[in-house]
């Protein structure tokens, strides 16, 4: 009963932050109520047990993403009256994918069609799924069944960091680099010169 209340509690925070980020006038608002959804929803993941995941989401998205979303909605100039021009043009887009994420959500629950692999199932696990924590059960199934897959997904994630840097890579004309090449190769001569100094007088 007391995890069942905490469970509602934090399910109304959740709902309530995600309401406030899509609600939000102000975009940094908006991330910072992106914030508190993120942390509510590691709470439910830890009240199911699901430790990994709980850690998981606040290093990852609280830790990483959300502060990388902070800085670059306060860097940026954005101006909400141009993002508002345009809302009434893709609101029919936006509705017919917010109605195919709502069916597919309760298909995965089984609320609508037949799916053996719903949420009611879970519980009725053998005693060889519960008697091994759940970072252990990930870690044998990434590493094992899905292991290319795995691998694949780290190197589109490699390969979208790189292009992130090609894309904002900026050449400025007249900024002097190093080169190492040079540097490395130089001829004593042109590293260090020998200044014969007479007695008892300046360079």
């Amino acid at each position: 009963m007391f995890e069942t209340a905490i469970f509602y509690a934090f399910a109304a925070v959740l709902l309530a932050a995600g309401l406030a980020v899509i609600t939000a006038r102000n975009p940094v608002h908006g991330a910072l109520a992106l914030v508190l959804a993120f942390f509510t929803a590691a709470a439910i993941w830890l009240l199911l047990r699901a430790e990994f995941l709980a850690i998981a989401l606040v290093v990852v998205y609280v830790g990483a993403v959300m502060v990388l979303f902070l800085f670059v909605v306060m860097m940026l100039d954005i101006n909400l009256t141009e993002l508002r021009e345009g809302f009434l043009k893709y609101l029919p887009v936006g509705a017919m994918i917010g109605i195919v994420l709502l069916l597919e959500i309760l298909l995965g629950l089984g609320v609508i069609g037949s799916n053996p692999t719903t949420l009611a199932g879970l519980g009725k696990a053998g005693p060889q799924v519960l008697a091994i924590d759940n970072t252990r059960a990930i870690g044998r199934v990434l590493y094992t069944q899905y292991f290319y897959l795995f691998q694949i997904a780290g190197v589109v994630l490699l390969v979208a960091m790189i292009g992130a840097i090609v894309l904002t890579l900026r050449s400025r004309p007249g900024v002097r680099r190093q080169r190492i090449g040079e540097q490395l190769y130089r001829p004593k001569e042109d590293a260090v010169t020998v200044v014969k100094v007479p007695t008892r007088g300046g360079v």
